[in-house]
C-alpha cells in the first residue's frame, strides 16, 4: 500500500484577509494550516517528505502543497494512479455543528475546513484521477503521535503532543503499542501552552508560528526569578497532570480571538509595556523570556511526571510545535523519567504529513512494522550531472571537482580550519527545519569570532542567537554531557544538552552564555559523507565537531535545488560552496 500524506490549509490565510482587512502583516500568520508538505509512504518506509516552502521559496506557507506532491511523486518514482490513499493532516468534519455558532466560523468552515474544500484542490491539480474516494483526513493530534511513534523504532512509548492547537485540542498524552495509539487525555485549545509561548513571543516583539526559537534562544541571557511567580499565576497545574491556561480568556472578542490582542493588553498591564518590533532588548525581555521558558518546563514535566506515574511507560515521544523546544527538550531527556526519548525531526506541522500517511497506513494494515528512526533524508536528491548542469549555467561562478570524497573532505577541512564558511550540499535534503547535514553552512567551532561574523554578515540576525554543534558519535560524550548509549537520541539537534566545562571556552561559536549546546550527534551509518568531513576535521585539528547551520540567509528558507544554492552563495558573504564533488568559488575571488 502506497499513501501520499498531506499538510497545510490553502486557503486559511487568503480567508483571514478576507474577512478582517487591516489587521498587521504578522497577524495574518496566526491561523492554522500553514507549513504544508507532502510525503509518500509504502508500508513502514517513508519514500520522500517536502515542505512545499523548499521548492516555491516562501517561508512557512501554508498553500496547497502541489509542488511538494509532485516532487515527492518524482522522488519516489510514483505515479498518482498508484496512490492507494491520500491522508490529510486535519480532520474538522466531525467539529463541523461547533462552527455553526456564528457566521464567522460557519464561513471558515466552509472556505477553509471542510473536507470538500481539499478534495477541491486536489482535484483541480490531478483532474480526472479520481482522488475523491482515496482522500482520508486523519484528526491534527494523532498525525502528529504516528509521525514521532511510528518511526521511533520503540515497540511501546507514551506519547505527548503539544503544539498550538489541533482541531479543538492543544496537548494529548497517548500510548503507542503494536495495537496502535491510544489516547489517555487530551486539554483544549483554550488552555494551550504553545498560544501562550506564541502570546509571550508576540508581546517580546517577536513573530507568533515563527519567532518562538528566538525567545527560546533569549531565555538564558535573562533570570527567570523576577517574573516565574507571575508567569505560573497565569498557569493552573491540576491534580490529574493535565492544565489550565487561564490567562488565554483574555481573548473575548473577534479580532482579539484572531490576534490576541486582549492577552497582549493585559500582559502589558501586569509586566510592562510589549516591546515593539526592533527595538531594543533590555534585561526585562530577558527576563520574561527565562521566565517563560522556565513555565513552559515546568508544564511539561508536571504532565509527563503524573504519566510516567500512571502508565509506567519508560520511553517517550514527542512532537508538535512545543516539541521543537529544543531546551525543554534537554530538561526532559536530563530528568531521566525516560530510559529512551525520541523527537521527531519535523516535530512542527509540516511532520503531519508524514504522521497522517503513517497513521493510514497502519490503520489499514496493522502488521506493518514500525520502522527504526534514522536521519530524516527523505528530500530531493540532485546528482552530480544535475548539479553539473546548474554550474554551465553559472557565469559568475568557479569551479573544479575532487575525487575521491576522502580528498574532498581533507580540502573543506582544511579551508573551515583556516577559518573561511563553507556552504554545504551534498546527497538528499533534509525533512524538518533542521539542516543536518547536507543543507548546510559550516564553520570552525572553536573561532571566538565566528558566531557575531556568521548572525551579522551571512545569516543576518539577532547577535543573541546561538549555533548549532556537530559532532561524531564516537566522540560525542567527550565534548558534551550525553551518556553513553544516548547519543541518537541528539541525532537530530532538538535536545540542548550542557558542554563540558573543560570545552567551553574551546568551543565558543557554539557554546551559549549558559554553557550549553543543541547538539547534533552525527553516526557515520547514518551520514557517511557529513561524518567523513568531521572525522577529516578532527584529524586535522583534534577536535571532530563544527559549527552547522542551516543553508540559508534572512528569511529564506532552507535551499533544496542546486540552482538555489547557487543563487544563495553568491548573494551571501560565504567563502566556499561544496555541490556535491564540486568546489565552488566566486569567480572575482577565484
Amino acid at each position: 500500500m502506497v499513501t501520499l500524506g498531506m499538510s497545510g490549509l490553502h486557503d486559511a490565510v487568503a480567508f483571514k484577509k478576507r474577512e478582517l482587512p487591516g489587521l498587521l502583516r504578522h497577524q495574518y500568520s496566526i491561523v492554522q494550516g500553514l507549513d504544508s508538505a507532502a510525503a509518500i509512504v509504502e508500508r513502514n518506509k517513508v519514500r520522500a517528505a517536502v515542505a512545499e516552502e523548499r521548492l516555491t521559496g516562501e517561508k512557512g506557507t501554508g498553500a496547497f502543497p502541489i509542488h511538494a506532491i509532485r516532487q515527492c511523486l518524482q522522488t519516489a518514482q510514483v505515479p498518482i494512479d498508484r496512490i492507494d490513499h491520500i491522508a490529510h493532516g486535519f480532520s474538522y468534519e466531525p467539529h463541523r455543528s461547533f462552527y455553526d455558532a456564528s457566521d464567522y466560523t460557519r464561513r471558515q468552515f466552509e472556505s477553509v475546513y471542510a473536507r470538500e474544500v481539499q478534495v477541491a484542490h486536489l482535484e483541480h491539480h490531478f483532474p480526472g484521477a479520481d482522488l475523491a474516494n482515496r482522500f482520508v483526513q486523519v484528526p491534527h493530534h494523532l498525525a502528529h503521535a504516528a509521525s514521532t511513534f511510528y518511526p521511533s523504532g520503540f515497540d511501546e512509548s507514551l506519547i505527548l503532543v503539544a503544539d498550538g492547537m489541533g482541531e479543538s485540542e492543544s496537548l494529548t498524552v497517548g500510548i503507542g503499542s503494536r495495537d496502535g495509539i491510544t489516547v489517555l487525555k487530551t486539554i483544549p485549545a483554550l488552555h494551550s501552552l504553545g498560544i501562550l509561548y506564541g502570546t509571550v513571543t508576540l508581546y517580546l516583539g517577536f513573530e507568533m508560528a515563527s519567532d518562538e526559537y528566538k525567545v527560546m534562544g533569549l531565555a538564558p541571557y535573562g533570570s527567570a526569578a523576577p517574573y516565574f511567580d507571575t508567569f505560573m499565576s497565569f498557569v493552573t497545574l491540576k491534580d490529574d497532570g493535565t492544565l489550565l491556561v487561564p490567562l488565554l480568556a483574555h481573548d473575548r472578542t473577534l479580532e482579539q480571538k484572531e490576534t490576541h490582542a486582549g492577552v497582549l493588553q493585559f500582559l502589558s498591564e501586569t509586566l510592562g509595556p510589549a516591546r515593539c518590533p526592533n527595538a531594543e532588548i533590555t534585561q526585562h525581555h530577558k527576563d520574561v523570556a527565562s521566565a517563560l521558558q522556565a513555565t513552559l518546563q515546568t508544564c511539561l514535566l508536571h504532565v509527563l511526571r503524573y504519566f510516567k506515574e500512571k502508565t509506567r511507560q519508560r520511553n517517550l515521544c514527542m512532537a508538535g510545535g512545543v516539541a521543537l523546544n529544543c531546551a525543554a527538550n534537554g530538561v526532559v531527556n536530563r530528568s531521566r523519567l525516560f530510559k529512551r526519548m525520541f523527537v521527531q525531526p519535523a516535530a512542527g506541522d509540516d511532520g503531519t504529513a508524514v504522521g497522517a500517511a503513517l497513521y493510514l497506513q497502519h490503520i489499514k494494515d496493522p502488521q506493518v512494522p514500525a520502522a527504526d528512526a534514522g536521519p530524516p533524508l527523505w528530500g530531493p536528491e540532485y546528482d552530480q550531472a544535475l548539479i553539473d548542469c546548474a554550474l554551465a549555467d553559472c557565469s559568475d561562478c568557479a569551479h573544479s571537482s575532487v575525487h575521491p570524497f576522502e580528498r574532498l573532505a581533507a580540502l573543506v577541512a582544511s579551508r573551515l580550519a583556516a577559518g573561511e564558511v563553507v556552504a554545504w550540499f551534498q546527497c538528499r535534503a533534509e525533512f524538518g527545519p533542521r539542516a543536518l547535514g547536507n543543507r548546510s553552512i559550516l564553520a570552525d567551532a572553536r573561532d571566538p569570532g565566528m558566531r557575531d561574523r556568521l548572525n551579522a554578515l551571512i545569516k543576518e540576525r539577532e547577535s543573541f542567537r546561538p549555533f548549532a554543534p556537530a559532532v561524531t558519535a564516537e566522540t560525542a560524550g567527550h565534548y558534551f554531557d550525553i551518556a553513553p548509549g544516548d547519543e541518537h537520541a541528539h541525532a537530530h539537534m532538538l535536545l540542548v544538552e550542557p558542554v563540558r566545562p573543560a570545552y567551553r571556552e574551546r568551543l565558543p561559536a557554539v557554546t551559549h552564555v549558559d554553557g550549553s549546546a543543541r547538539v547534533q550527534v552525527v553516526r557515520r551509518e547514518d551520514n557517511p559523507r557529513f561524518w567523513t568531513l568531521l572525522a577529516a576535521f578532527g584529524a586535522q585539528t583534534g577536535m571532530p565537531v563544527l559549527l552547522n547551520t542551516s543553508f540559508n540567509l534572512r528569511g529564506q528558507p532552507m535551499v533544496c535545488t542546486p540552482e538555489q544554492a547557487i543563487d544563495t552563495f553568491l548573494r551571501s558573504r560565504i567563502d566556499l560552496l561544496v555541490l556535491g564533488d564540486s568546489l565552488v568559488t566566486r569567480k572575482s575571488n577565484a
